[in-house]
């Protein structure tokens, strides 16, 4: 798809409905922006207790497994509140995050995050009791989400 096309959709996504109706409510987008933060806070939350259990910062006398299943809930709950606020939040300003590098950092490393967690990093931690490897994963992960939380907050001056 070429970049001409790719930016039409842009600004037909800008032009919806709800893209027309959060940007031009006075209240709307604040208030989806800070449900928007309370899913980031569960996610990074979650994240943050996960990742630092593997690196071995926290939680030392509990399993890994344990810390692990205790926060997929959460990360869940985070994700899913963070795609949900997202996606208005994104139609009510889609030119801008089209042309905002940090917008695409912060997919592409959500994105990565996401497939990490789920992929690498939880089967990982309840399967392994390699400490080097834990530590290894848990670094990777923990800077992903960084680089998303960083680049998320960086669209705001860009």
């Amino acid at each position: 798809m070429e970049s001409n096309q790719i930016l039409e959709i842009i600004y037909i996504l800008e032009d919806s409905f709800i893209g027309e109706y959060v940007r031009s409510s006075l209240w709307l987008f604040p208030v989806i922006q800070s449900f928007h933060l309370i899913g980031l806070g569960i996610l990074g939350g979650s994240v943050v207790l996960g990742d630092f259990r593997l690196l071995g910062i926290l939680f030392r006398s509990e399993s890994v497994s344990y810390v692990i299943l205790q926060t997929k809930l959460w990360f869940n709950i985070g994700l899913f509140t963070l795609v949900i606020t997202g996606v208005p939040l994104f139609l009510s300003e889609a030119v801008k995050c089209y042309y905002s590098r940090a917008f695409w950092i912060k997919i592409s490393c959500l994105i990565l995050g996401v497939i990490f967690v789920y992929f690498v990093r939880n089967p990982m931690a309840l399967k392994s009791r390699n400490n080097f490897l834990l530590k290894f994963i848990g670094s990777v992960s923990f800077s992903l989400w960084v680089v998303t939380a960083a680049s998320g907050r960086w669209i705001g001056f860009s």
